[in-house]
C-alpha cells in the first residue's frame, strides 16, 4: 500500500472524526439554547427535551473517544496531527460537560416551575443575557475549531469575561432581593446554581478555544494570562 494512500486514508479518518466532533457540538449547542429559552417559557416539555438529548450526548462522548483511540493506534500520528487527536478529545469531554451544565439547567427550571414561589420574585436579566452570550461564544469556539483559527480562539477568551460580568452582576442583585424579601430565597439559589451553570458553559467553550492555540501553535495556554493567548 502506497504512501499516498496511507495519507489519504489518515485524512479521511480525521475528517470524519471531525464532522462527528461538529455534530455534538452541534447538538450541545442545541441543548443549551433550549434550556435557556425554558427559563422564559417554564416549559416541561422543553425540559424533558433537554433530558433526553443528555443520553445522546453521553453516547457521543464515549462513540467519538472510542475513534480518536482507534486512530491514534492504527495511524500512531505525531506533531500537529497528534496534538490535534489529544485537543479532539479533550474537546469532546467539554463538550459533555457543558451538556451537562444544559441539563442542570433545565432541571433548576423545572424545580422552580413546579414550585410554590413566583419566579418573577427575582429579577434574572443578567441570567437571559449571560445564557445568549454562552450560546454565542460556544458556537464560535467551535467555528474557530473548525478553522483552527486562533485569532478567533483569543477572541472568545477574551468574551468570556461578559459572561464573568453578567454573573457577578447577577450575584449583587440576588443578594438585594434575597435581603428585602426572604421569600426569595429558596427560588434565587435555583438561579444562582443557573447562572453558575451558564458561567461554566462559557468555562468550556474557552477551554474548546485554547485547544486551537494548542493544535496550531504547539503552545499549552491553560491558565495563562489572556494576553498571553491573544499573542500566540
Amino acid at each position: 500500500m502506497s504512501d499516498k494512500h496511507l495519507s489519504s486514508r489518515f485524512d479521511f479518518d480525521l475528517d470524519l472524526l471531525l464532522t462527528r466532533l461538529l455534530e455534538m457540538g452541534g447538538l450541545v449547542e442545541a441543548q443549551i439554547a433550549c434550556a435557556i429559552e425554558t427559563l422564559n417559557t417554564f416549559d416541561l416539555r422543553l425540559v424533558e427535551q433537554v433530558l433526553q438529548g443528555e443520553h445522546r450526548l453521553n453516547a457521543m462522548e464515549i462513540e467519538i473517544d472510542e475513534e480518536v483511540s482507534n486512530i491514534i493506534v492504527r495511524r500512531q500520528p505525531t506533531a500537529r496531527d497528534l496534538r490535534l487527536l489529544m485537543a479532539a478529545s479533550k474537546c469532546i469531554t467539554n463538550l459533555e460537560r457543558a451538556g451537562d451544565e444544559a441539563r442542570k439547567i433545565a432541571k433548576r427550571t423545572r424545580r422552580i416551575a413546579m414550585g410554590s414561589s413566583t419566579p418573577q420574585a427575582v429579577n434574572i436579566s443578567e441570567i437571559k443575557a449571560a445564557g445568549k452570550l454562552a450560546v454565542d461564544i460556544l458556537r464560535h469556539a467551535l467555528d474557530a475549531f473548525a478553522r483552527m483559527d486562533t485569532v478567533a480562539a483569543a477572541q472568545i477568551v477574551k468574551d468570556d469575561e461578559a459572561i464573568d460580568n453578567e454573573f457577578v452582576a447577577f450575584m449583587r442583585s440576588l443578594i438585594t432581593s434575597m435581603t428585602q424579601d426572604p421569600r426569595t430565597i429558596a427560588t434565587g439559589f435555583d438561579y444562582l446554581s443557573i447562572a453558575k451553570a451558564i458561567e461554566r458553559i462559557g468555562d468550556h467553550a474557552t477551554n474548546i478555544a485554547e485547544l486551537v492555540v494548542y493544535i496550531v501553535k504547539g503552545t499549552d495556554v491553560r491558565h495563562a494570562p489572556r494576553e498571553l493567548i491573544a499573542r500566540c
